[in-house]
């Protein structure tokens, strides 16, 4: 009967561990197929498992960190950790090194074509309108008065302290 309860379980890849002192996880007295893996390299290893190694090291991780964490070594602790929270999986880094520095020269390119193509069309673009200079803002004032252009809140107003549509400083 024991014979055919082993025959039927799956084979289970078990994991090394710095100390063998664990009680072992129920599967663990089944034949392993594979060589075991040890714990004190689990994040170089990471990327290398698949799914099904994944969860069996997830799994063998769950069982040793049941016990008292003091009685754990430092291999199994960092492993559990790494499983657990390491940069892998959702928590992958979204960028890589370098790319801020890639993202910032993009940048400075961007500002100086922009800087280029500005000053290049202003140095073709020729004379401001004459209707930005002081003296034609001042006769539109004038202009303004005589029309009695928003006698409310506008330049004819009483008490009215504004420039009108003097804008221009030169």
């Amino acid at each position: 009967m024991n014979a055919l309860r082993l025959a039927r379980q799956p084979a289970v890849r078990r994991f090394a561990t710095a100390t063998l002192t664990h009680d072992a996880a129920p599967a663990a007295s089944a034949p392993s197929s594979r060589a075991p893996i040890n714990l004190s390299n689990v994040e170089a290893q990471w990327e290398k498992f698949d799914s099904s190694e994944r969860a069996a090291l997830h799994e063998q991780l769950e069982a040793i960190t049941k016990k008292d964490w003091k009685e754990l070594s430092i291999d199994e602790k960092k492993a559990a950790y790494y499983v657990s929270f390491g940069p892998h999986g959702p928590r992958a880094p979204v960028s890589k090194p370098g790319d801020n520095l890639k993202a910032f020269l993009g940048f400075a390119a961007l500002i100086g074509v922009s800087a280029t193509v500005f000053f290049g069309i202003r140095s073709i673009g020729g004379e401001p309108p004459k209707t930005i200079t002081k003296e034609w803002q001042e006769a539109s004032n004038e202009i303004a008065i005589k029309q009695k252009a928003n006698p409310i809140s506008g330049i004819t107003s009483e008490g009215y302290k504004g420039e009108g549509f003097v804008q221009a400083k030169k």
